[in-house]
């Protein structure tokens, strides 16, 4: 797993290296048999994009979509009332991507982040300089990204404290980003959640102890989702629709 993460509405963890496309009635997919580098997608029907071959990464936003190829460049879909599925160009030297409720962020080989969509609060302005990331996460109206020197530089809407980052700003591998929320994934394992503030505060900031053992991090509306390197999933904050009720594992017949 790379150290280039994207925090995604829905979410994932992690950049998603290949996925599986379902043919008519999944049978395909369900074997296994999908074409690597192919985007299965599922709820609103997906129109006029190409999803069977080429991509190393995908993330979902609010209401659209994007996917990274193998070339570098992306493709995106869905909503887009706020330009948010509109690549700027030049759509070429992507390694990373993340959608936020109405924006999109893309992190190039360069180390520059490209934002578009929805600006309301900031959340596509990238502060100068705008070099040296790599990592990025959108949030509802903000937006993270990770140097390489393991510091978080944020933006866009603070009204819960969102982009106010942690002290020390140091020793970060990865970052994730809610709707009011943000989250970092120190080198020791821990995550370092901050935000939270006021209304929106489910508990999604809240950690669970051992705060220990996380290699990824991912952060959703309200509820936060931490991968641990014995490869099982912590859940925390909002559960109203059984969000942080990680589901046991699922044996299959050999």
């Amino acid at each position: 797993m790379s150290l280039v993460y994207t925090a995604i509405w829905t979410l994932t963890v992690g950049n998603l290296v290949t996925v599986g496309a379902a043919t008519p009635g999944g049978t395909d997919a369900a074997r296994g048999e999908a074409p690597s580098g192919s985007i299965a997608g599922w709820g609103s029907q997906v129109v006029g994009v190409d999803l069977r071959r080429g991509f190393t990464a995908v993330a979902a936003g609010g209401y659209h979509s994007l996917g990274l190829k193998t070339d570098g460049s992306i493709v995106a879909w869905g909503g887009n009332y706020s330009g948010q599925a509109s690549v700027p160009e030049p759509n070429t030297g992507f390694i990373a991507v993340s959608a936020g409720l109405f924006h999109s962020l893309g992190l190039k080989l360069d180390g520059s982040i490209v934002g578009w969509g929805y600006n309301s609060s900031g959340q596509t302005d990238v502060p100068a300089p705008n070099t040296g990331f790599m990592g990025v996460a959108a949030g509802g109206n903000h937006s993270l990204g990770l140097k390489a020197d393991g510091s978080i530089v944020a933006w866009g809407d603070n009204g819960y404290g969102q982009t106010n980052g942690p002290a020390p700003n140091a020793g970060f591998i990865a970052v994730g980003a809610g709707a009011y929320h943000s989250l970092g994934l120190k080198s020791d394992g821990s995550v370092v959640a901050w935000g939270c503030g006021g209304l929106y505060n489910y508990g999604q900031c809240d950690v669970p102890s051992p705060n220990t053992g996380f290699i990824a991090v991912a952060g959703g509306l309200y509820h936060s989702l931490g991968l641990k390197d014995n490869g099982s999933v912590v859940a925390w904050g909002w559960n109203d629709y059984d969000q942080t009720n990680v589901p046991a594992p699922i044996l299959r017949a050999a």
